[in-house]
This record gives C-alpha cells, structure tokens and sequence, in this order.
C-alpha cells in the first residue's frame, strides 16, 4: 500500500513554547488514522501542519511525496507562493470542530461555493454538491440557511464541502466535540461511511469506540510527541506505556 502523507521531524514553537518535537508519522493512502491525545498535546497543531495553516519551524509533511507549502531550495527548505500552497490545500480536505459554514450561504452554496471558484461551471458545481448532500443525508436542507440547522447537521454539511474539490486526503479535527452527545452518532456514521469508500482519513477524536471501531492506526500524542501508536487492538486494548494507559482511563471514565 502506498504512503499518501509523510510527516518528517514535525517541529513547531510558539515563543518559548515547544507544540510539537520532532513528530514522524506516515499514513498509508485508503487508511484511517485516529489521533488521541489530552487537551494542548499538540494533535490539533500536527493536523493544521498537514494542509500548511500552521508553518512549521523544521520538519515537513509531504502528500504522494510533494512537499506541502515549501520547497527545496539549495539545501534549505522555502515557502511557496501563496497561489500554489492554495493549490496543494485543494487535495486536503479540512472539516473543523466548529463548522467555519459561511453563515450568509445556503446549504447548497456553502457545498458548491469551493469549486465554484475554482473554475468549475455553477450547474456542474451544484449537480456535485446535491449528491454530496445526498451521501451525508441533507438533500431535503440545500436550500436552508446554516443558523436553520442543528449542530450536527452543519457539520454534516461542513463534511460534504471539504469533499467537494474530491481531495485525497481529509482530515478532521474534533468534529463532534461541539455537539450535544445525542448528535455525535449522525457525524460519526457519516465518517465511517467514507472509511468504508477507502478514504484517507485522518481524525483527531476522543470517541474512542470509534476509533476502537475504524482506525487502521491509532497515534497517542501528549508533550508535542508521539508515545505510542499502532493497531486499535494494541494501542486501545493493550497500551505499552502508563501515560496511555492514565489517558484512555480518563476518557472511558
């Protein structure tokens, strides 16, 4: 199976603190990895490196082996213009924790709007979006406002907008983590729906029976590092190391 992203000495401070240490991770295309860790481990910050919205100070993250937002320059690596960091975002889908739907935009439009001004002609746009409602279970709402839904409707909505440009790659950041718990169950099914598509997913949750349920791998993050990572089987039922162990006890209790 082949690597679809490559994290390599992911390392990020903010003033004089260190988010993320040196991080290696590679996930392998058609996988779904799950992303565990306590509040401020630095999981949300890896995520975001991913598609470039936080510049790391050294390392890089590579996608089908093209380095997202630098390149090579001499022996150092430099930013890329802006034009083609927006094209390389293009192939990552993000769905974040607080939807980010444009307020002023139907349904429909806040689906179809990304492709829209990418090129792609409006009828074309809105005939692909329709069916991505479809998908996530919304095609009675295209034309509702998103102040008109319940949380998890928007973020069912937010889902079918990153899927719009057909990325190959989507990452989730807490998704259901606003939402009222009776909520959570539509999101996840949603998600596990496009695991069983053989997306390349990658979700940084606490839902740890789904994860326990989808994930190829699981990755414990805590102090900007990796401690451990492997199967659910290992990681989830058979921790190696306390710190996992103390977390997963939290979150279960």
């Amino acid at each position: 199976m082949s690597i679809a992203i490559e994290i390599h000495n992911a390392t990020k401070s903010y003033g004089d603190k260190t988010v993320l240490k040196g991080v290696d991770l590679t996930v392998e295309a058609g996988t779904v990895t799950v992303i565990l860790g306590p509040s401020g481990s630095g999981k949300s910050t890896l995520l975001r490196a991913i598609n470039h919205l936080e510049q790391l100070d050294e390392g890089y993250v590579a996608l089908n082996g093209e380095l997202i937002g630098v390149r090579v320059q001499g022996d150092r690596l430099k930013e890329r213009r802006e034009k083609d960091i927006l094209r390389q975002r293009a192939k990552i889908g993000f769905v974040f924790q607080n939807f980010n739907l444009f307020s002023h935009l139907t349904v429909l439009d806040n689906v179809s709007e990304a492709p829209v001004s990418q090129g792609a002609k409006l009828k074309e746009a809105r005939e692909h979006a329709r069916g991505l409602l479809t998908r996530v279970g919304l095609a009675d709402k295209e034309s509702a406002y998103p102040r008109q839904l319940s949380g998890g409707q928007q973020q069912r909505v937010a889902i079918a907008r990153a899927l719009a440009l057909e990325p190959e790659v989507i990452l989730f950041d807490e998704p259901t983590s606003a939402l009222d718990p009776e909520l959570v169950g539509e999101v996840l099914q949603v998600i596990r729906g496009l695991a069983g598509l053989g997306k390349t997913l990658i979700v940084v949750t606490h839902e740890i029976g789904f994860a326990r349920e989808v994930a190829d791998q699981v990755v414990f993050v805590d102090g900007g590092v990796i401690v451990e990572q492997g199967s659910p089987a290992d990681v989830l039922s058979n921790p190696r190391h306390q710190r996992t162990r103390d977390f997963l006890d939290k979150v279960l209790a």
